[in-house]
């Protein structure tokens, strides 16, 4: 049979296939598993609306579910001359099945094949990054717990401001990874929707039952016009970076202020020496790479949902092969994503706190709020405190409090992370996991497991 799907008599010239193949064949193998999953639950489809025979259907079950299990094994690969994920399998099918091997892409179209293998990666690499952020989560609450009482200096224009606290400063980000993982639930509700049946963009003469493959794919629900669900090419994957942006956003922040408190200028914290490295002519140095490269990678992530549309805001409606390349950067970066939080939280939890950091003379002046504060506790009005304060400093008479009294939600003295678990354990049990990972385990005849 030819290697491509839809070859007839003419044969592409070799560089056309060349660029207009590109880097597909290395970026399906991050689909192939959904490949399969999608094509399993479209041949059941067919099986019930009298296109395949029943015992078509169970010989082609059987056949996809030994190529998963081959891709598991890390055995699949995409053989040079086939075009993409979709032709391998169909090719791998026909070599061992025949003409049945051929009956597999009735009603559909490789636009709504690759529309669905997309939307179950990504679904799955969202579980992941779900998983990754709540280790991460739970390590800086942990943190915040564990130096609730130690103070620092809180920074406004990098100026010397008020009184902070590591529990406020590793509290912080947590309750920042709460918001971030809200617009990540966001994005997995839209990659949550089917777009299989959509075929080319304008639907089938076949009377696909498009409800049963959403059911026997674990979607909450479809892509409802079938000129939207190809539409969704492309905005899905914007969607998703948008969420992932968010996220690198957040540890790319917590990464900058890592490296400038572990700075002899304000040695704040001191990082773990195995993950510090040192100079090539300067012997004392610890440098943080780590958090330094983290910083750099995260804003790579950042950049990911603008190169996407400048790939897709000057399309009309409709496929177009400039879609392709979205894959590219798309596809791997959930994995760095994930690399970086991993990085991160072990980062995070073998940080040491300076303990004594406000013994030092150059602090004291952030305690002038404090001391405003009283007295306008003790009847001054607040104006005339703070010109009191301000002169005090100015003339050299200003004495520093020795300690803080905070109460009040979300303050030095009430963190509230009680709280921001409750919130962050509310946005999780929004992710319904189980329901797909319940559909795969019908469809691959395996345990659920619980």
């Amino acid at each position: 049979m030819a290697s491509k799907l839809w070859e007839k008599s003419v044969t592409v010239d070799h560089d056309v296939e060349s660029y207009t193949v590109g880097r597909d064949r290395e970026m399906d193998l991050y689909l192939a598993p959904y490949d399969v999953l999608g094509s399993m639950a479209h041949i059941t489809m067919l099986e019930s609306i009298g296109l395949l025979t029943a015992d078509e259907l169970g010989t082609l079950l059987d056949a996809l579910r030994d190529i998963y299990g081959g891709i598991e094994r890390g055995e699949f690969i995409i053989e040079d001359d086939i075009e993409d994920v979709h032709s391998q399998v169909e090719l791998m099918l026909t070599r061992r099945l025949g003409d049945v091997g051929k009956k597999i892409h009735s009603g559909r179209s490789r636009n709504d094949q690759v529309l669905v293998d997309l939307k179950l990666f990504i679904r799955s690499r969202i579980e992941d990054v779900v998983k990754a952020v709540t280790r991460l989560f739970d390590t800086l609450i942990a943190q915040s717990d564990r130096y609730k009482d130690v103070l620092m200096p809180g920074y406004t224009h990098l100026q010397v401001a008020m009184p902070s606290s590591f529990g406020l400063w590793f509290g912080a980000y947590a309750e920042s990874l709460v918001d971030d993982l809200t617009v990540l639930r966001g994005a997995y509700a839209v990659t949550n929707r089917n777009p299989l049946g959509s075929a080319a963009g304008y639907g089938s003469s076949f009377p696909l039952n498009r409800t049963m493959t959403t059911d026997l794919l674990g979607f909450d629900s479809m892509d409802y016009n079938v000129v939207y669900a190809q539409m969704g090419r492309g905005k899905t994957e914007r969607i998703v970076s948008q969420a992932l942006a968010g996220i690198a956003a957040t540890i790319g922040k917590l990464a900058y202020d890592a490296c400038m408190f572990n700075s002899q200028n304000f040695g704040f914290i001191k990082l773990p020496d195995e993950y510090t490295t040192g100079s090539s002519i300067m012997p004392h140095k610890k440098n943080p790479d780590v958090f330094e490269l983290t910083r750099a990678k995260c804003n790579k992530l950042q950049a990911l949902p603008y190169e996407i549309t400048l790939i897709t805001n000057n399309l009309p409606s409709g496929y177009f092969r400039d879609l392709q390349l979205v894959k590219e950067n798309f596809l791997p970066a959930f994995d760095t994503m994930i690399s970086i939080i991993d990085m991160v939280e072990a980062m995070v939890s073998s940080i040491k706190v300076n303990t004594d950091i406000l013994s030092d003379e150059r602090y004291r002046l952030m305690f002038s709020v404090e001391e405003v504060n009283r007295l306008a506790r003790e009847g001054m009005p607040f104006r005339d405190a703070y010109k009191k304060v301000g002169l005090d400093i100015e003339n050299g008479r200003f004495s520093a409090p020795d300690k803080v009294s905070h109460t009040h939600e979300g303050s030095i003295g009430n963190l509230c992370n009680d709280r921001i678990k409750a919130l962050y354990a509310k946005v999780l049990s929004e992710f319904d996991f189980d329901t797909y990972h319940e559909a795969f385990a019908r469809l691959l005849d395996r345990e659920i497991n619980s």
